[in-house]
């Protein structure tokens, strides 16, 4: 009779870890953990240089980038974004409502993060999102963009097209309210020479986010668009990109 109270105690002990370690698994991999954004494709051509309530961008719905990692700023920026594709781009707009800015970089692929700037993480391989581009740049329109393996070249790096709705450098910080719009077209052919992308189309999915940044201002921030769960603010976390679901 002991020894039954003795076996049923430890399967009892075993099946409480057991039940534990699978909700833990579980709570790992909920889809619920990513949020989702629906990319509807392009229904006419869009422009660079359309603005953000521009025909190009109507019936694109935004998102909002509201995660603050690290110390809240006293001042919080306002940051969405727009996305759409067609057979041969993707297109990105970024509109910020913001304060204390500043962006001094002007050498492709230089330092755009510590200015005042917005960043794109993506990867066009659904099943393998470790293998990522990072294109980010500041609110002059000076980009950078590397890849987890391959480091694109300037020459590429130039063929995506890029306006900004404020002056190339921003010395003088803007410490009154301005909104600034960043507009981005990516060739896919570009992005192939350097990876294995899935082409958008009805069904296919990428991993993603959006960030929206600046540390050489005086009202530094760390904004995201998925939630990154980590200590200090780190945006290269792949396992924290949300996805695109293409439309």
């Amino acid at each position: 009779m002991k020894k039954l109270k003795i076996t049923s105690l430890f399967l009892l002990i075993l099946l409480f870890f057991v039940n534990a370690l699978s909700a833990q698994q579980g709570s790992a991999n909920n889809s619920s953990d990513f949020l989702v954004y629906n990319v509807k494709k392009s229904a006419k051509t869009v422009d660079v240089n359309d603005k953000w309530n521009a025909s190009g961008w109507k019936g694109i719905k935004s998102i909002k980038i509201r995660n603050y990692m690290g110390k809240i700023p006293a001042f919080k920026p306002k940051a969405d974004v727009k996305m759409t594709y067609d057979d041969d781009f993707i297109y990105v707009i970024y509109r910020v409502k913001d304060r204390y800015v500043k962006s001094i970089t002007e050498k492709i692929n230089g330092p755009v993060w510590r200015d005042s700037a917005v960043e794109f993480f993506f990867s066009p391989e659904a099943d393998n999102p470790i293998n990522y581009f990072n294109l980010e740049i500041n609110c002059g329109g000076t980009p950078l963009l590397h890849h987890k393996k391959n480091r694109p070249t300037v020459e590429d790096i130039q063929k995506i097209q890029i306006k900004a709705s404020l002056p190339k450098v921003v010395d003088t910080e803007i410490t009154e309210p301005v909104t600034w719009t960043m507009s981005f077209k990516i060739p896919l052919s570009m992005l192939e020479k350097y990876t294995n992308v899935v082409r958008p189309k009805p069904g296919v999915a990428w991993r993603a986010n959006f960030y929206k940044i600046a540390e050489i201002n005086s009202n530094p921030h760390y904004i995201t668009w998925n939630e990154v769960k980590n200590d200090k603010p780190q945006f290269h976390l792949p396992q924290f990109f949300g996805i695109l679901k293409f439309q």
